[in-house]
């Protein structure tokens, strides 16, 4: 594209996000991501630790 690569076409798109929405917006919405990061992680490892207890359930049933 205009022979452009990906790294000069996010340099290009990022000064236009900055441009219309402006540093401190840009802040805000980085650490609302990062909040978003964090809470879904932490529901992953919620979410492996009831699968594997399930499992170990599951195997203790069908060991009976």
């Amino acid at each position: 594209m205009f022979g452009l690569g990906i790294p000069e076409i996010v340099v290009v798109l990022l000064v236009i996000v900055i441009f219309f929405f402006g540093g401190q917006k840009i802040s805000e919405i980085a650490r609302g991501l990062g909040r978003f990061t964090g809470e879904f992680k932490k529901g992953k490892a919620e979410m492996e630790k009831e699968m594997k207890k399930a499992e170990k359930e599951l195997h203790s049933i069908k060991d009976k």
